[in-house]
């Protein structure tokens, strides 16, 4: 029987999701990103605390890790989620869990606004964000440019019960 767990992301993780991130990006309906970064470059990039694994087996299907949303101190309490689950893992109820973790951790770290884009094609990650709370407020038609075409971005975000006002 496959038992999995969520835990707190070590160093020693990042080339698996490394190699869950570069699956997304294969897709091409995950991030704009062209290519995985370094895990210095990652390290960089995403905030030091609310950055989750998920085990199946020891082994890593599933991340989510929060990047800012400002500098600014009066944003402290936003972020912007990522979330990815390795597509052999898909199906098993770990992105619903990690999701659920991965709010309660940002509550438990003072966020109160939970930030995400998603490519409008990707219903599936659209799906889970809805129904955890997340509310899509727009589309931005043409946001960014991939391999020489303009995409659509919805913008979804989620107001927790326990921060803020």
């Amino acid at each position: 029987m496959s038992e999995w767990k969520i835990l707190p992301m070590l160093p020693e993780n990042y080339p698996a999701v490394a190699a869950i991130h570069q699956e997304g990006i294969d897709t091409g309906n995950a991030t704009f990103q062209e290519k995985t970064l370094t895990l210095e470059e990652w390290d960089q990039k995403y905030l030091k605390k609310c950055r989750l694994v998920v085990l199946l087996n020891e082994k890593v299907v599933g991340w989510a890790a929060l990047l800012p949303f400002s500098s600014m101190n009066a944003y402290r309490g936003v972020a912007e989620l990522s979330i990815y689950i390795a597509k052999a893992a898909r199906g098993k109820g770990i992105g619903k869990a990690l999701m659920q973790e991965i709010i309660q951790t940002s509550e438990q770290n003072g966020f109160w606004t939970l930030q995400s884009l998603i490519f409008p094609e990707n219903k599936a990650s659209i799906a889970l964000h809805h129904a955890y709370g997340f509310q899509t407020l727009c589309i931005h038609e043409k946001l960014g440019e991939m391999n020489g075409t303009f995409r659509d971005v919805a913008l979804l975000e989620r107001r927790s019960n326990r921060n803020g006002e």
